[in-house]
């Protein structure tokens, strides 16, 4: 085996034997609480909220908890990051960001705009590391540690406005990987400028015979794409024809069950599945030992304290965003199996934030977690309190009953002739064989048995279930069409009624 990849695992089997002597997760939590307060005690925030009496408080997570409210995007840019977007300093933490983060698949002037400190790029970076670390864990062949690895983001070429720089979350951290790191990164610094998606999935596919993979990172949606325009331009039969050492596919942001079966028939075997967690706020959590559900553990010293609300509607406006007093608890107060609404606090200067995801601790003492989907109910027009997780459970009941894929899928509230219906649209090669009709009957009843309120809906003012079914290639061409092609870009599980017609035009 080669000596270099056997020094590169040695390297790393020392490495992560001292990241497993890290604090226990609740303590650390604490301590990463105290330095946020004291970080930013005297910016425009901290006064206001009088960080300086909270860390007198013998209970630290509690006086926060109580001393500041909960806050949203819009609460936060509306009250504070409007004027840190202006160039003021220190108003939310200290100085001012080099980064602002455009929340993915947002342009122009209305995009989500969150601030990235250069702590945060540390914060960034030191998790990426502590990710790399664990692969010590996994049954690897020593020459996987000397191989590419390839990373499917945005693009690194950012634009300047106003004395900083703008771009998704993924540029702005691949911009920001350490001088050791870049001899393994793909597609390397000229290629990942490139702005359009196609250009440089086609440049990718052009160098590909140049390059040893070994592992892949992004959006599952995104990197399937990518693979098949590899395969395509150099008339392959499977990927692991031009990429043999490939063994590691790091996914992130979305859940990867629904592209796997697609995904491997683009494979001459399976590889290890690795989760993350990047958001444009931060890095939430990443996949640090093998475990069977892919859980991920917190990033829970990596500069951002955590607080979980019970996912519950009551604390919950109709566009997914916590009351101002909305209960929350801190990690060492939550119990495992029960769905939360993640609020963070952060060296970006992110305060009691909520970041529209749900989760389940799977493993509390680990501090491991599942996402099970968004706060955003699109879908209580009519009461029917129908999350993401119930809609994902419903459509793994189709997949089993229909013997199908089903790779993407979205949903809306819509009224036809005065009358409230859910239009779905599902994303399944196997389109052609299926009755829609059958199809979304079966998808009712998968629904009413999974969600009691979504049942008394469907007997009151919720009249029935539409259902389109389509290739999976036609969500990414329409992703294009609206330019949130490649990168960070998600589909979106939930649409307003205005979306789902432009959608259902487009598709027409």
């Amino acid at each position: 085996m080669p000596l270099l990849g056997k020094l590169i695992k040695k390297s790393i089997d020392v490495a992560n034997d001292l990241f497993e002597e890290d604090k226990n997760p609740v303590e650390a939590q604490t301590e990463v609480l105290k330095n946020l307060l004291e970080s930013a005690k005297n910016t425009d925030f901290g006064k206001r909220y009088q960080f300086n009496e909270i860390l007198k408080s013998e209970d630290l997570a509690k006086s926060f908890r109580v001393s500041v409210p909960c806050f949203d995007y819009h609460r936060m840019f509306g009250e504070w990051w409007n004027k840190t977007v202006e160039g003021i300093p220190d108003v939310t933490w200290p100085g001012s960001p080099e980064y602002f983060a455009l929340s993915s698949g947002t342009t122009g002037s209305k995009s989500k705009r969150i601030p990235v400190t250069k702590e945060m790029i540390e914060a960034i970076r030191s998790t990426g590391i502590k990710q790399v670390m664990s692969l010590s864990d996994y049954d690897l062949p020593d020459e996987f540690f000397q191989k590419g690895i390839l990373m499917l983001g945005s693009s690194t070429e950012l634009e300047e406005r106003d004395g900083h720089l703008e771009g998704e979350i993924s540029g702005i951290s691949a911009s920001n990987i350490p001088f050791w790191f870049k001899g393994y990164y793909k597609p390397g610094e000229e290629i990942a400028k490139i702005q359009d998606w196609d250009e440089r999935v086609q440049r990718i596919a052009e160098q590909a015979p140049n390059w040893d993979i070994g592992a892949l990172s992004g959006i599952p949606s995104w990197i399937e794409l990518m693979l098949k325009k590899v395969i395509e331009h150099n008339n392959l039969k499977n990927i692991h024809e031009i990429w043999p050492s490939l063994s590691v596919f790091t996914t992130g942001g979305v859940p990867f069950e629904p592209h796997q079966e697609s995904f491997e028939k683009l494979l001459d075997h399976p590889l290890l599945y690795l989760d993350t967690y990047l958001a444009s706020e931060g890095f939430i959590a990443l996949q640090v030992r093998p475990n069977e559900d892919m859980s991920m553990q917190l990033a829970y010293d990596g500069g951002i304290y955590f607080e979980f609300i019970p996912f519950q509607p009551e604390y919950f406006d109709e566009n997914g965003a916590p009351y101002e007093d909305a209960p929350a608890l801190s990690l060492a107060q939550v119990e495992e199996g029960n769905e939360y609404a993640m609020l963070i606090s952060t060296v970006s200067g992110a305060w009691r934030y909520s970041i529209g995801d749900t989760i389940k601790f799977t493993n509390k003492e680990r501090a491991e977690i599942k996402i099970t989907g968004r706060t955003k109910f699109f879908l209580n027009v009519v009461g029917s309190q129908l999350s993401v997780n119930k809609m994902t459970d419903a459509i793994q009941k189709l997949e089993e009953e229909y013997k199908i894929s089903i790779s993407e899928f979205t949903v809306a509230a819509v009224k036809h002739d005065g009358e409230f219906y859910h239009q779905w649209i599902i994303g399944s090669e196997n389109e052609n064989n299926i009755d829609e009709e059958s199809l979304a009957n079966s998808l009712d009843k998968a629904l009413k048995s999974a969600n009691k309120n979504y049942g008394v809906a469907r007997s009151k003012a919720l009249k029935g279930v539409k259902l389109k079914l389509i290739s999976p290639e036609i969500f990414y061409d329409w992703a294009e069409q609206t330019k949130k092609k490649g990168g960070q870009i998600k589909i979106p599980q939930m649409m307003t009624e205005s979306e789902m017609k432009a959608f259902l035009e487009f598709i027409s």
